[in-house]
């Protein structure tokens, strides 16, 4: 996935906006996990990063983080149960997601802002993080913040991952909302397409062949 970069940050602001900022991301997909790092640490953030519910409990009982993000399709449940927790302890959480329509049950869970991914400007999302964690930030609409680039191994990594998760008999609806994360994450419309018709058991024998024909195009020359 290219990173557009968007222009420098505004000379009012800090170049390590969140030096001094703990985070804990919620996020199962490598891929999308390390464009958040390659944006929040470059920021001077302390990024923790967790892939289950269970683990991400575990966390929050040891440590208050000021930012959770939040991804809502995990493989141990929903994310919007963690958001509840978590805002009920006063922490502000950022939902992410690549099911559009996952916006209006992470804010009813209690998410201060919710962003479909891909995510898109740098910038914007600083901003937006900034405003979060000083109370001041409106939620905004989802696409208008975008990823840098994350590392190809990591996209190799969540496609092998989707692919074992097609070929087996895990819950439909995770597998399903998994590969559909990643697609959009990497602007794959006809792998996305795929995974919505996945339901079906030619869908999904179609599905599992795209997946092998993306991981053999990934395969190092």
């Amino acid at each position: 996935m290219p990173f557009l970069p968007d222009g420098p940050l505004p000379p009012s602001e800090s170049p390590l906006p969140l030096r001094g900022v703990t985070v804990l991301a919620v996020e199962d997909s490598r891929f999308a996990s390390d464009a958040l790092r390659l944006i929040l640490t470059r920021a001077g953030a302390r990024l923790r990063r967790v892939e289950t519910l269970a683990t991400a409990r575990l966390h929050l009982a040891s440590y208050r983080p000021d930012l959770l993000i939040a991804d809502l399709g995990l493989p141990d449940g929903r994310g919007e149960e963690l958001i509840a927790a978590a805002a009920a302890r006063g922490i502000p959480v950022l939902a992410i997601s690549g099911d559009p329509e996952g916006r209006a049950p992470a804010l009813d869970a209690g998410a201060v802002a919710f962003f479909d991914k891909p995510f898109a400007s740098v910038a914007g999302f600083l901003r937006l993080v900034r405003q979060l964690l000083t109370g001041t930030g409106p939620d905004v609409e989802a696409g208008a913040v975008e990823a840098p680039p994350a590392d190809p191994m990591a996209l190799r990594d969540d496609l092998a991952r989707a692919a074992a998760l097609v070929a087996g008999a895990g819950d439909a609806g995770y597998v399903t909302g998994f590969v559909r994360g990643l697609a959009r994450t990497i602007g794959d419309a006809p792998l996305e397409a795929a995974a919505v018709r996945a339901g079906a058991e030619d869908g999904r024998q179609a599905l599992s062949r795209l997946l092998a024909e993306r991981l053999m195009a990934l395969q190092p020359v």
